[in-house]
């Protein structure tokens, strides 16, 4: 199987490549060459730019493509008008929040976005792949992607908050629940399946409860760390942002059902998950291998201390 990654050196680029590679595949990349350049310098790189110009690959062919990276629908248009019948496959990744209703569990064939926002023009993205490839396509429909090298701080955060001393701010309640999958274990699917159409790809069949995470953190690092929990009434009254003020919290009750997405048809067809305690070990392990991170801690040591005081 000869393969083309659209980017390839970032997280879940970077995933793939790893996962195309177990699986035998002959893997091209297509970049323009600026994140991390050095990674695979046995792999071929063809240089380029998505949203200009995919000269490059004219003349050239492929059993599969996958497409980690388009979010602006006339940028995925170029691409595919581009490759046209030189992919036998297009596999896209996507997102959960191109659903219209996140106040009920989002299911596939729900009512999708029609407007400027991510999830929006991810929905529009959508369209212009399979209006392609039809049944030649995949769409792969992740919620939060979580594991080694995310660049997003929200998930290594609890594993390395747990190294430090407590008291240690939790988010909501404990059994508000987390969803998320394991950077790994989308990318094997997205490699090694031969499904088409439309999938929710999460990580369990049901929700964790936040509270079981934190377990699995706390016992990863091995801390006896008092846990604090902050409703999530308290904390939108103490100024805190959705989504990103404290990390894997939502709080938005627009999005109330945001992480209870089903994903049993996709684990029909073939998407297994490790066990989440083994991606806490393995996301502790490189974060602690790294080294200092050099970016801002989601949750900064100032506004834990605040807001372990707010509503008590």
């Amino acid at each position: 199987m000869h393969l083309l990654i659209l980017g390839g050196t970032r997280f879940v680029g970077r995933a793939v490549v790893d996962a195309a590679l177990a699986a035998g595949a002959e893997v091209t990349l297509f970049n323009r060459g600026r994140t991390a350049p050095g990674l695979y310098p046995h792999l071929e790189t063809v240089l380029g730019d998505r949203t200009a110009d995919l000269s490059a690959l004219v003349g050239r062919h492929f059993d599969l493509v996958v497409d980690c990276a388009g979010y602006e629908p006339a940028v995925v248009a170029r691409s595919v008008n581009a490759l046209g019948d030189a992919v036998a496959r297009y596999v896209f990744v996507s997102t959960v929040s191109v659903y219209a209703d996140q106040t009920i569990p989002p299911v596939e064939g729900g009512a999708l976005l029609d407007d400027d926002s991510y999830g929006g023009r991810k929905a529009a993205c959508e369209r212009v792949v399979l209006g392609r490839y039809g049944e030649r396509a995949l769409i792969a429909r992740p919620g939060l992607i979580v594991g080694p090298h995310d660049p997003t701080e929200r998930f290594a955060y609890w594993p390395r908050r747990f190294t430090r001393p407590g008291p240690i701010l939790a988010p909501g309640d404990p059994t508000d629940p987390a969803q998320f999958i394991d950077v790994r274990d989308l990318a094997t699917w997205l490699v090694t399946s031969t499904a088409s159409g439309v999938y929710n790809t999460v990580g369990l069949p049901l929700p964790l409860p936040m509270g079981e995470l934190l377990d699995i953190c706390r016992t990863t690092a091995g801390s006896n760390a008092r846990v604090v929990w902050r409703s999530t009434a308290d904390l939108l009254a103490a100024g805190v942002e959705p989504w990103m003020g404290v990390p894997l919290w939502i709080g938005d009750p627009a999005w109330r059902a945001a992480n209870l997405v089903d994903g049993h048809r996709a684990r029909a067809h073939g998407l297994t998950t490790r066990p989440v305690a083994q991606t806490v070990i393995d996301v502790a392990a490189w974060d602690a291998a790294r080294g200092p991170r050099g970016t801002r801690e989601p949750l900064p040591a100032a506004d834990e201390k605040r807001l372990l005081l707010a509503g008590s």
